[in-house]
């Protein structure tokens, strides 16, 4: 496809209502874990990414933006699954999710051939899923208030 800033794809896929999906390596996240790096992530409109691991710190801030972090089964990667980020993708199983939960994901090529595989949830906590069922920590809190305050 055709190259262009970050930013102005995003914005793009937002405007055709198209969630992103990042395929990362090892520790993805390592050297970032400030929230601002999750924030942006999640600002962009990615909605999940598909990394081999996680830095501990901002896998949290990344759920706490309502984005899902998901880790390829052991020996598997987006290079050893002949994957290049030009996919579309499918992840079945999201309702219900549980911490930890196994995840079916599809992944479409450019020339319609397919690629199945499987990813874990790295949703930890039940406190976790319901973060990311809530589309981020902020949200969670404040369905909570406003529930606290309507009368029963």
């Amino acid at each position: 496809g055709e190259e262009k800033f970050i930013y102005d794809a995003a914005m793009e896929y937002q405007k055709e209502n198209k969630p992103l999906v990042i395929l990362g390596g090892k520790e993805y996240g390592t050297g970032s874990s400030r929230d601002w790096a999750a924030k942006g992530t999640a600002l962009l409109g990615v909605k999940a990414i598909i990394a081999e691991s996680y830095e501990r710190i901002h896998r949290s801030n990344l759920v706490g933006m309502g984005v899902l972090p998901l880790v390829f089964k052991d020996g598997e990667s987006w290079k050893s699954l002949g994957l290049d980020g030009s996919e579309t993708f499918s992840i079945k199983g999201i309702e219900n999710m549980t911490p930890r939960k196994s995840l079916e994901v599809t992944a479409r090529k450019t020339d319609g051939t397919q690629v199945r595989f499987f990813v874990t949830a790295r949703l930890d906590t039940v406190v976790d899923v319901e973060y990311f069922e809530n589309n981020g920590i902020l949200p969670c809190i404040l369905r909570k208030l406003l529930k606290m305050e309507s009368p029963a």
